[in-house]
Parts: structure tokens; sequence; C-alpha cells
């Protein structure tokens, strides 16, 4: 009877809001056994690890009603988020699906409420029906809900830290019988102000040199999105799409100095002007048939323009200006189609992925004697690449075994003033394996052994030949001869009694990491651009998390460590770092979270990063109108105690780097919800990393 009182006690205080923004559930994945539905109760434990997969239980927590997804998701293990930006701790290359579609926008979190989520499922070793480039996957289910008619919901936050910024986002969905018209709206107005200074040290003409300069930034920005689409299910069949559209236009102002030895301070600013949209139509098909048979489409096409403009001045001196404009235009067109069923007394899952990515970037350097040494160019890059994926997974008693490959084929040709590089030109192929097995003991322990190769691209904003200029003694650029990384990938699971550990070894072939180095040009010049590397690292991750009663904790600890030697210096100092979350669930709707996180100095890649001891944000927040209407202030690093410094040696030239960022703030949310029901699209992107590269 005491244990009766309590989950009614819980679905009192707990009771769900649906939400606008959820989408269908997503189909099972093939490395990792689903879970079979629980009753939720107050025992429960909040995270728990299923093979190579942290999986956490939504409903009836502490979380169920601490806002929106991105509030969920900064309580979580292993997960971190920051300006509303989420990562794994110790990946790259993540991937979000929200119910089997892949998101790509963040503010698909903010409009997805806590109340509304059922389970959030990281895959820390995910399988070759995702990219090879793939470090973790995050998947989201929402709950069901079908309610006709109209709904909407409206999120808004203002937000101070040095400088204000606000956001809106609308949503509109209106349901009847088989069909569903959604429209999505946003208008965003984001500001931020980050000072700091750098200056590099080397040997040049036989004696020691400091080039130096002080910066003091302003990114005021305004975005928006206009999305519309339709969804239509009848049966086992259901398809939809959609067309989204993104504005943006950005005046960014640098005011600082410059200097070289011991030479006064040289005034300089520097103004930048951007104006970019881009357009997005996505399709899908789906189809259930023969009761254990899914057949899936999804088709995506998207074009991209961005415009800048570059004035740098000195206002004291008689240095004339150098002015430049840049013009990056891009194309993808995709498709993805496959089939999932039983096979062997396991789940089989093949698929072909292929797609056509264009980009080209128009550089035109207006000051004369600048162009001598940063020409003016027009590069031009075109892929075309298809895949072949294959994965199955089967139950051996207490024996999970999943294994899979994934078969790709890129030529990628690549241009600069119309001529092509051979050099850098070229065909690949490339087969991707994985395997993964889980042990499991008993409920509350298992032990699981997984290994990847995985092959990751450079983005293209990395491989443009083009050079910027950055100061009378530095530039910037790309490098288009860099190498795709080849990374095999052998981790280690295991969970005991509310404890999980993550163990994890990488070797990278042909990474990249930036370095500074002399130019070659008539006057002292440093070039930042990125190089290949081999390293490799270890991570080691050690989770607890537990609820009790109103409070549920978090706690994780991890250590990184690498093997890099780039000349004659090693980057091998390890890092050390601590994650301790807190959320309070309080009678009458209210909802405290304290969370403290921090870093001892170290080296990831050719940086070496400062120490952070102690940074701490808290919220409190509380729910109205049966819980319609949300209200949370939010405070940001209330110490002002970030180190966002560092360091880097590479090629004899000693970089430091003291940055002061606007990570301390305050801001206000408010969630309205009019008859809220979830979305039922169940497109995913065709092309999710050529996405991503652009």
């Amino acid at each position: 009877m005491k244990r009766i009182n309590v989950i009614f006690l819980l679905l009192y205080i707990f009771f769900p809001a649906a939400s606008v923004w959820g989408q269908s559930v997503e189909a099972t994945d093939s490395i990792i056994r689903e879970l079979q539905e629980v009753i939720v109760t107050a025992k429960q434990p909040s995270t728990k690890l299923v093979g190579s997969t942290l999986v956490t239980a939504i409903p009836g927590s502490n979380l169920a009603d601490i806002g929106n997804a991105l509030d969920v998701l900064a309580q979580l293990p292993m997960i971190k988020v920051e300006d509303n930006t989420v990562s794994v701790i110790g990946k790259d290359n993540i991937e979000i699906y929200i119910d089997g579609r892949p998101m790509r926008d963040n503010q698909e979190l903010q409009q997805i409420l806590s109340s509304n989520l059922k389970k959030v499922e990281l895959l820390m070793a995910p399988g070759a029906v995702y990219e090879s480039t793939t470090g973790a996957v995050l998947k989201i289910t929402t709950k069901r809900n079908f309610i006709q008619g109209l709904s909407l919901t409206d999120q808004f936050q203002l937000m101070r830290r040095r400088k204000w910024s606000l956001t809106d986002l609308l949503g509109v969905i209106y349901r009847t019988g088989n069909w569903e018209l959604f429209f999505n709206g946003s208008l965003n107005r984001s500001n931020s102000f980050i000072k700091g200074t750098t200056t590099n040290t080397l040997v040049y003409d036989g004696r020691e040199t400091v080039v130096g300069s002080r910066q003091n930034n302003t990114y005021p920005t305004t975005a928006g999105s206009v999305k519309a689409g339709f969804n239509y299910a009848k049966g086992l069949q259901s398809l939809g799409a959609y067309y989204r559209y993104n504005p943006e236009r950005g005046d960014f102002c640098n005011d600082g100095a410059e200097w070289l030895d011991d030479n006064a301070p040289l005034l300089r600013r520097i103004d930048r002007k951007i104006r970019a949209h881009s357009h997005l139509a996505s399709l899908y098909y789906e189809n259930a048939f023969a009761d254990d048979y899914l057949l899936h489409f999804d088709g995506d096409f998207r074009q991209s323009r961005n415009k800048s403009s570059v004035a740098t001045t000195y206002p004291e001196s008689a240095n004339p200006d150098v002015n430049s404009t840049d013009l990056r235009k891009s194309t993808l067109w995709a498709g993805k189609l496959y089939l999932k069923f039983p096979l062997g007394k396991g789940n089989f899952s093949v698929g072909i992925q292929g797609s056509y990515t264009h980009t080209s970037l128009d550089y035109r350097m207006l000051n004369e004697p600048v162009s001598q040494y940063i020409p003016s160019s027009l590069t031009d890059a075109k892929q075309t690449s298809a895949a072949l994926f294959t994965s199955w997974a089967r139950t051996f008693g207490k024996l999970s075994l999943s294994m899979g490959a994934r078969y790709e084929y890129a030529d990628y040709d690549f241009r600069v003033n119309g001529k092509r590089d051979g050099e850098v030109s070229r065909s690949d192929h490339l087969l991707t394996p994985d395997v993964s097995l889980v042990y499991s003991f008993n409920d509350d322990a298992q032990m699981g052994l997984s290994y990847k190769l995985t092959t990751v691209k450079p983005p293209y904003s990395q491989l443009t030949g083009s050079l910027s200029y950055t100061g009378l003694h530095e530039v910037e650029g790309g490098n288009p001869a860099l190498h795709d990384e080849r990374m095999h990938d052998v981790q280690l699971f295991g969970m005991w009694n509310g404890f999980m550990l993550q163990a994890d070894f990488t070797r990278s072939l042909d990474a990249y990491a930036f370095v500074k180095q002399l130019y070659p040009a008539d006057n002292l010049q440093l070039l930042m651009c990125p190089v290949n590397i081999d390293v490799s690292a270890f991570n080691l991750s050690l989770m607890w998390s537990k609820p009790i009663s109103c409070w549920t904790p978090n706690a994780t600890l991890r250590m990184y460590k690498q093997w890099l030697t780039l000349g004659n210096t090693s980057y091998k100092k390890p890092i050390c770092s601590y994650y301790f979350n807190n959320t309070f669930s309080l009678p009458r709707g209210w909802m405290i979270t304290a969370n403290f996180n921090g870093q001892t100095r170290g080296d990831m890649r050719t940086n070496s990063f400062g120490t952070t001891w102690f940074v701490m944000d808290a919220s409190v927040g509380r729910t109205f109108l049966h819980k319609s209407l949300t209200v949370k202030l939010t405070a940001t690093d209330i110490f002002n105690s970030v180190n966002n410094n560092w360091t880097m040696s590479t090629y004899g030239v000693f970089v430091d780097k003291y940055q002061s960022s606007d990570g301390r703030g305050i801001s206000l949310n408010i969630i309205y919800n009019f008859q809220p029901r979830k979305s039922k699209y169940k497109g995913s992107s065709a092309a999710e990393e050529e996405l991503k590269r652009l």
C-alpha cells in the first residue's frame, strides 16, 4: 500500500503535459537490446547502462518538469550543454535523433518539453547504420499523444550577459483525420562580447621576436527560421515533407591593437558583415509490412549562400585599409533507403545511401600589396559518394552480439581558379567494420566490449586553400591537402550497483590539428592552419547517479590522456575533470538545479588548456496553470571562474592566448502551451555527415 501511495503522489506532482514538438517512435536500433516497458516508481534508477548505451527514463523522475529537453540533457551523465549546444564528454561528431529523425537545429531541443519526454539513450558505440564518422548517438524518445485540432507552443528567452539577447520560438500544428499540418517559426537576436590578448613568440632573423594583438570582439547577430510541412499516415504507411528557410545577418566588430616586439601598440579595427541564407527541403516514406519488416526512404535537398566582407583599418597610422570579400555557395542532394527485418533469430538491417555535394568559395583580396602574399582565388569542390551498410544483432542468453560493416565510395574533385588540383583530388574506397559484445551478469551488473573503425572527413571550411588577413603579421587559412582521418576505437563498458564505467582507447591516423608556423612572404608572417597528425588517446570515465527522494545527484569523474609528438614537442599532459549535477523537485511545481564542474591543466591535440577549478550554474523555476505555463530563472558561471586560456607550441612558434568570454549571466525563460500535441514526422536526414561538413 505504501508503494502504491508513492506512485500516486508522483503522478500528482509530475503529471506530464504533452508537447507540440515530439515525434514518432524510431524503430529498434540494431546494436542494442530493446528495453521492455516498465512501471516507473520512485525507486527506479534514473540512468542505467544497457549494453553500450546509457538509458534514462524521464517520466516519474525529478527531471519530468524541469523545462525543455535541453534542461534535461544538461542534468544527465556524460552530456554537456553550453549555450544551447549539446556535446558528449570525450566524443566528437555526435548525432542527435528525435524519435528516429536526426536533429538539424539546436532549437528543436528547446521546443520539446521535459514533461513530454519518455526516455533518452546515449549510444557510446554506434554501429554501421550510422555515418562512419559518428562518435556517439543521442536518441530522444517522446510520448505519444493524438489530440485533434489546433495546438500551439511559444517559448521566450531573455538573457543578459555582457550584452542583451532574446529568442522567441513559435510552433503551430493542426491535425484532422490522417493529416497533420505544421508550421514553426523562430527569431533570435543575440549579442556577445569577448576580449583577450594573443602573443606569439619565435626566433626570426636570429633574434627573439614577439607578435602580439589585443581583441575586443562584439558579435551582434540576427537569425530566423520558417518551417512548414505535412504528415500523412494511414495504416502502416506514412509519408511527409517539409521546407525550411533560414536567413541570418551579422555585423561583427573587433576594436583592438597589434604590436611587434617593444613597439607601441598600433590601434586596429576589424569590421565583418555577413549576409547568409539557406533552403532545405526534406521528404520521407515509411512502410511497415509483413509484421516484422520496415522499409524507409529519406531524401534531402539543401542550398545555401553566405556573403561576407571584411574591412581592417588602422585609424591612428598611415597603414592603408585592408578590405576583402568572400562568397561561399553550397548545394547538396542526398538519398537514403534501408530495410529492417528478422534474420537468424536476430535483427538485420541493410541499406544504401548516396549524396552529391558542390561547394565553392570566391575570395577577393582588394588590397594590392597584401594580395602579393594573400592572393584572390576561386576554389571549387565537388564530391559524389555512395555507401552500402548492413548490421545484425542477436542475444544468446546473457550474451548479446552485434556486428556491422559499411562500404563507402567517394570521388572528390578540387579545383583552384578553374584548374583541377591532381594532388588533392582523389577517389576513396572505404570499409568500416564494427562489433560489440555485452555480457549481463544480472539486472545491476554487466560488461561490454566494442571495436569500430571510423573514417572522419574534415569540414569543407578546413579544406579551402584561401587565406584570410588577420593582421600586419598574421594570416589564417585552410588546407586542401588534408587527408581523411582513420580512427581505431576500442571501448570497454561496465555497470555495477549504480556505478558505470566507460574506458575508450583510440588510435587516429591523419587526424587534424591546428598549428601556427612561419609563412613564406617578403616580411614576417605567421600562418594558422590545420595539418594532419597521428595521435593516440585514452578516455576513462566513472559515473554515478541515483535519485534520493526529491534530490537527483549525478556525478562524473573523467581522465583524458593523449600521446602526440609534433616536431620536437610532445603533448601528453593528462586532463582530469569532474561534473556534479543536482536536481531538486519540490512541491507546488518548484524545481531547482545546481551544477558544478572543473578541470586540471592539460593537453588536447596541439593545445594546452588552463585550469578551471570550480564553475557553478544554477536555476529555479515553477509551473503554473496546470503546467501549461513554465517560468524559469537561470544563472551561468556565477563566480565568473571559467578559464578559457590556452597555449600552443608548434614549429618554433609559441602562442599564449588569454581570453575572457561572457559566460557569466542570467536568463529568464517562459514557456506557454495551448492544447499541445506531438508531431508525427518520421523523416530523417539522408546525408547527416555532409550537412555537418557544410
